[in-house]
C-alpha cells in the first residue's frame, strides 16, 4: 500500500534525522504534488473510491445483502443500498464488537471508537478497521503534515518534539486484542512504534484515563522538551497548557516552548478559543491549521493558511454523498460530489473502508468552492452544544430534564442552553435558561440532578464534566414568566411552527433573552 509504506519512511527518516527538517520535507513531496489531482480530478477520484469499496465488500454478509456484485455505477449503488444512522447498523456493529468476521467489512475489526451516543443509546462504537486506520485516519495525519509543510518552507518542526493529546481505551467485550475508546486512543495505539521517540508525552501518560493526573503529568513530561508542534482538541489543550503555565509561572508559551511554531486543531471550532490563544501564544511565528476528523473518518484541511474554508480530502477510502437541507422533511435530494453546488447548506453521508454505507455522521457543511472542492462546517444536522467536545443532544436535555421534575416535583415550561465559553482560567460551563410552571423549592438541588444525569445519557458530556477540569457544573437561570412568548413576539415568531431554540452552540438567542429578562429582577441563579 503505498501509503502505508511512505508513512513508515517518513517517520523512521524523521527519527534518524531529527535535525534535518529539509532532508525530512522531501519525503512529502510526491505526496504534495499527488493532492494537485483534488484541483479539477474530485469526480473521478470518488468514482474510484466508490468502485473499490463495493469490490472490497461485495462478498461481507452486507455486500451479499445488497447485491454489490451488480453494482457498476452510482446510480446502482443509491437503488441497492439504503441511507443508514447509527440505530440502522448498530446490530450488526454488536456482532462485530463480539467478534464476528465478514459483516460489514472484511475480515474482522478489532478497534471500536467510542462517540457520543444517539437518542436510544449513550455512546456509539464505531467500528475502525485496519485499512480505515492507514488509509483514513493515518493519510489525513500525513497529509496535514504534507500541507504544512507545503505552505511553511522555512518550517523546523521536526526539530523538536509534537505534543499530541489522546484519550484512553478499554477492552471490547474482553476479546483478545479488540480495543473500544476515544479514536485519538486507538491512534496513539496503533501507531509506528518510531512516532513515540519524536512525541510527548509517554505512551502510558497519553492513555491515562484520569485526565485531572493526565493533565498535570503530560504538563511536567513536556515543558522541559523543545516541543515545536501541538496537536489536539482547542478546550482540552487549552486546559493543559493552562496547568503547564501555573507550573512553570511563566506568562506567554514561548516562554516556555520558544520554538513552539503550529497548533494542529480539530473536534470543535476554534473561533472561540482563538483570542485565548493568541493571549498565550503571542509570536508572530505561530501558525493554526484545522481539521476535519471524528471518529468515521478524516475528512478535511486547511490547505491554504489565508482561506479558513477546508479542502475535502477524495482519495482516501471515503465516499461522499450530501443530502440538501432546503427542501421539505423527507424530500432533501441526496447528490454525489459531483451533484453539489456552492452556498448550500448540506447534511454529509460517507461510506468507508470501516464498513459504515451511506452513513449519516449528523455533521453540515457548506462548499466555498467546487474547483476545488472546499467548505466549512456549518453546524449539526440536529440542535446540539459542542462547544468543548460534549455533543450534548435535545434528547439528552429533554430526558435530563423529565428526570429532574420527577425528582423534585417541578414543570418545566420553556428552556433553552448554550456554552459560556473559557476564561482565563480555563473555566467553562453550560448555562441553562429555564421558564418554570412549577419551580423546584431547591433550584440547586435541581441543577445537580439535571448534571448528573446528563453525565449518565451522554458519555463525552460525562468526560468533560471529569472533576471539573474541562467542563464545570451546569448554571442554571430561573426565567421570569412570559419571557419565551415575549422573545418569540420581538422576533416575529410568535405562534405557528415557531419553536424556542433547545440548545445551541451560539449565545446569540441565549443573550437577546437574557437581556429581555433584566426586566424582572432578582432572578435565581446557581452554579
Amino acid at each position: 500500500m503505498w501509503f502505508q509504506k511512505k508513512y513508515y519512511l517518513c517517520t523512521q527518516i524523521t527519527c534518524t534525522t531529527m535535525s534535518l527538517t529539509q532532508i525530512i520535507r522531501k519525503v512529502f513531496v510526491p505526496r504534495q504534488k499527488a493532492l494537485e489531482k483534488h484541483l479539477k480530478g474530485g469526480e473521478a477520484l470518488q468514482r474510484a473510491v466508490l468502485e473499490h469499496l463495493i469490490n472490497r465488500a461485495k462478498d461481507t454478509e452486507y455486500g451479499r445483502n445488497h447485491a454489490f456484485d451488480s453494482i457498476s455505477d452510482y446510480e446502482r449503488f443509491t437503488a441497492m443500498v439504503p441511507v443508514n444512522t447509527y440505530e440502522e447498523l448498530k446490530g450488526d456493529i454488536d456482532r462485530m464488537r463480539h467478534g464476528e468476521q465478514n459483516v460489514l467489512w472484511p475480515g474482522r475489526v478489532k478497534w471500536y471508537a467510542k462517540s457520543s451516543g444517539t437518542t436510544n443509546d449513550k455512546s456509539k462504537f464505531i467500528p475502525v478497521s485496519n485499512e480505515g486506520l492507514q488509509k483514513i485516519h493515518y493519510a489525513g495525519g500525513y497529509d496535514t503534515v504534507a500541507l504544512y509543510l507545503r505552505n511553511n518552507p522555512q518550517s523546523r518542526m521536526f526539530d523538536g518534539r509534537g505534543l499530541i493529546l489522546g484519550g484512553s481505551h478499554a477492552p471490547n467485550y474482553n476479546l483478545p486484542g479488540s480495543l473500544v475508546g476515544d479514536l485519538s486512543a486507538i491512534l496513539i495505539e496503533n501507531i509506528n512504534p518510531l512516532v513515540n521517540f519524536i512525541r510527548v508525552p509517554k505512551k502510558e501518560t497519553a492513555l491515562l484515563s484520569d485526565f485531572e493526573v493526565k493533565r498535570e503529568r503530560i504538563a511536567r513530561e513536556a515543558m522541559n522538551k523543545n516541543v515545536t508542534n501541538i496537536s489536539g482538541v482547542p478546550s482540552w489543550m487549552l486546559s493543559v497548557l493552562t496547568c503547564m503555565m501555573e507550573m512553570t509561572g511563566k506568562t506567554h508559551l514561548e516562554e516556555v516552548w520558544p520554538n513552539l511554531e503550529v497548533f494542529f486543531h480539530g473536534g470543535v471550532a476554534f473561533t472561540p478559543y482563538r483570542k485565548q490563544y493568541e493571549q498565550l501564544i503571542t509570536t508572530p511565528r505561530m501558525h493554526y491549521m484545522e481539521t476535519f476528523n471524528a471518529s468515521e473518518g478524516f475528512f478535511g484541511l486547511q490547505d491554504d493558511p489565508a482561506d479558513k474554508a477546508m479542502m475535502l480530502m477524495l482519495d482516501y477510502d471515503v465516499f461522499y454523498e450530501f443530502q440538501e437541507l432546503s427542501g421539505k422533511t423527507g424530500e432533501n435530494k441526496i447528490v454525489p460530489l459531483w451533484g453539489v453546488e456552492k452556498d448550500k447548506n448540506y447534511a454529509m453521508l460517507i461510506s468507508t473502508s470501516c464498513g459504515l454505507w451511506r452513513y449519516m455522521i449528523g455533521d453540515t457543511i457548506r462548499f466555498t468552492s467546487t474547483n476545488p472542492y472546499k467548505f466549512v462546517i456549518s453546524g449539526r444536522t440536529k440542535s446540539f452544544i459542542n462547544a468543548f467536545g460534549e455533543e450534548l443532544i435535545v434528547d439528552n436535555a429533554e430526558q435530563g430534564l423529565a428526570y429532574a421534575c420527577e425528582q423534585t416535583g417541578a414543570e418545566v415550561l420553556e428552556y433553552t442552553a448554550a456554552p459560556v465559553f473559557m476564561d482565563a482560567q480555563a473555566k467553562c460551563r453550560h448555562q441553562w435558561l429555564i421558564e418554570f410552571s412549577k419551580p423546584p423549592s431547591d433550584l440547586a438541588q435541581f441543577a445537580d440532578i439535571l448534571d448528573q444525569r446528563l453525565q449518565l445519557l451522554n458519555s463525552d458530556y460525562e468526560a468533560k464534566r471529569y472533576k471539573d477540569i474541562t467542563l464545570q457544573h451546569l448554571e442554571i437561570l430561573e426565567a421570569r414568566s412570559g419571557l419565551f412568548n415575549d422573545w418569540l413576539k420581538q422576533q416575529g415568531k410568535l405562534g405557528g411552527q415557531h419553536k424556542v431554540p433547545r440548545l445551541s452552540n451560539s449565545r446569540k438567542h441565549i443573550e437577546q433573552l437574557l437581556q429581555l429578562n433584566e426586566r424582572n429582577e432578582g432572578n435565581k441563579k446557581c452554579k
